[in-house]
């Protein structure tokens, strides 16, 4: 990535709810492809290129938009592996309370996407873990799905009125 872009994603760590457009969004599915790359102790760049071009297909091209999806996932990964005040029951954990407080983001959890990711482990017990954690986030969205529809019908109607 270009050194402006890093010295402009530094500034915008520091200040990324004032300056990203819907951080929140970004920072769920940050929070998502984080789980399950962290799920595998032997992850590889491979996964970074693979959410590049999963960011890519989300923003419509928007490389900005794109870098910070892959530096926000990098870095709750990097914590996770430096066991650095999150591990994989925390961010299990802040999934679902976001889930709680807003469960439109549950309509941002792509398993196919999700499935990409295990597609590139080889240890059978890290795909039989990642395997895992893609049922508790199906499971997880189709009740969020379920149970809050009308709460999410509510809330799309709000951001369409807002926009």
């Amino acid at each position: 990535m270009r050194l402006g872009f890093r010295i402009k994603h530094h500034f915008f760590s520091a200040f990324r709810e004032l300056f990203v457009h819907h951080h929140g969004s970004l920072e769920f599915r940050a929070k998502i492809f984080a789980l399950i790359i962290s799920a595998n102790e032997d992850s590889a760049v491979e996964n970074y290129i693979l959410i590049k071009e999963i960011a890519n297909e989300i923003y419509d091209n928007d490389e900005n938009r794109s870098n910070l999806l892959i530096l926000s996932t990098k870095e709750l990964v990097k914590k996770v592996k430096d066991n650095n005040g999150l591990d994989i029951d925390t961010l299990i954990s802040n999934i679902q309370k976001e889930l709680k407080i807003i469960p439109r983001y549950a309509k941002k959890i792509d398993i196919e996407s999700l499935q990409k990711l295990v597609d590139l482990s080889f240890n059978e017990d890290t795909i039989a873990y990642q395997n895992s954690i893609i049922n508790f986030l199906q499971n997880l969205k189709d009740e969020t799905l379920h149970t809050k529809k009308f709460q999410i019908a509510s809330d799309e109607k709000h951001l369409e009125a807002k926009y």
